[in-house]
């Protein structure tokens, strides 16, 4: 059985976390619609539900975004650009960026 490491994250990326999880439950709660009703729509476990909303950080971000849509929650988009017009103008700045990035090696001059 694989072992679990403890990971670090920092504070933006836990904050980051706990701000969509609180997202997703007042959502989920102006909606009226229970733990277990969410977990049934997403397929998970009502545990898995709490751990999101309460800003897991070992939660799989695909089912994470998931669940903030099926309550509502945008992610990235605002109502003039969308989804599409930021996945465009990412893909506009990617194209004038160069393909890969090479650094040269560091030669360590060891002749004392």
């Amino acid at each position: 059985m694989p072992k679990t490491r403890n990971r670090s994250y920092s504070a933006y990326s836990r904050q980051t976390m706990h701000l969509l999880g609180a997202l997703i439950r007042a959502e989920r709660k102006s909606k009226k619609m229970s733990e277990h009703e969410l977990a049934d729509r997403a397929g998970v476990s009502r545990s898995f539900i709490q751990r999101v909303e309460q800003g897991d950080m070992t939660c799989g971000v695909g089912m994470v975004f998931e669940l903030a849509h099926l309550v509502g929650v945008p992610l990235f988009a605002t109502e003039a650009t969308g989804l599409a017009g930021h996945i465009k103008q990412v893909e506009d700045k990617l194209t004038l960026l160069p393909k890969a990035i090479h650094k040269k090696p560091r030669i360590i001059n060891d002749d004392f």
